[in-house]
């Protein structure tokens, strides 16, 4: 079962964390996530499984940035959040992925537990000017069956902005 937008507000505080919260940004069933100013691509021609990829940051001007097409930038939402009892999932906007601009490349699912900032993982169809503060994904929440444990990776739990892929550390044993 997905929350309402209501009850995402009504939760807030305890088993949802949304840093910073402002009420209009609150959907019937979500709530809009916004683009901090900074991306992040990847520098390494061929990226590797097995290494950490060299990466470079790009601000994200006043006047916008332009995203070429077929080219990964990593972003990531200005606000954080929390979730406990919870699975937060994540999709574009639809007002978005209507320009030809996807949020996420495969992983917009999260885990109970999770918290920090939302890595966003965008590609375009054909180039796109981009904002920093635009409404860009929404975060919506679904109730989970059972016993669980929560999230706990090493790798992106309690970041602190963009996390480049940590899949190299997989391999290490």
């Amino acid at each position: 079962m997905i929350l309402s937008g209501l009850e995402i507000e009504k939760k807030l505080g305890s088993d949802i964390i949304i840093e910073p919260f402002h009420r209009q940004q609150l959907n019937p069933n979500s709530y809009n996530l916004t683009l901090h100013d900074e991306l992040m691509v990847y520098t390494t021609p061929v990226l590797d499984m097995k290494q950490p990829n060299q990466t470079e940051r790009i601000k994200i001007p006043a006047e916008g940035f332009v995203l070429e097409s077929g080219k990964l930038y990593l972003g990531r939402t200005v606000e954080y959040t929390k979730t406990d009892n919870y699975v937060p999932l994540l999709e574009g906007r639809s007002s978005v992925g209507r320009l030809g601009l996807f949020i996420h490349a495969t992983a917009g699912f999260g885990d109970v537990g999770f918290a920090g900032y939302w890595t966003l993982q965008m590609f375009c169809i054909q180039p796109i000017r981009i904002y920093a503060g635009v409404k860009i994904c929404q975060i919506f929440y679904h109730t989970i069956e059972g016993a669980f444990e929560r999230y706990s990776s090493k790798k992106y739990q309690n970041n602190t902005g963009i996390m480049p892929s940590q899949l190299y550390r997989d391999f290490e044993s």
